[in-house]
């Protein structure tokens, strides 16, 4: 048997919420790096056809940006459903 105690729902919620917020610090950087890049060599690639195959990527990237920012808000949301009531 462990000695570990059982998690909780909250313990669960506020672990998956710092995994998905870790997500998102990466996330952004790299929304950060592909729009640096790509203001960089925008004019070549166009050049070479391929602009649109790097738009597609950042919008992409974007999109998962602002889905784990929904993700995080919800389950903050739970969280504080599953608060326990304070002591009195």
């Amino acid at each position: 048997m462990s000695d570990e105690t059982a998690k909780t729902p909250l313990d669960h919620v506020n672990d998956t919420v710092t995994q998905l917020k870790e997500m998102r610090h990466y996330a952004k950087n790299n929304v950060e790096l592909l729009t640096s890049q790509w203001l960089k060599f925008d004019g070549e690639l166009k050049k070479l056809g391929e602009s649109a195959t790097i738009e597609d990527l950042m919008t992409k990237q974007g999109e998962f940006y602002d889905a784990l920012e929904a993700a995080i808000a919800e389950l903050e949301e739970l969280a504080g459903t599953l608060q326990p009531p304070p002591a009195e």
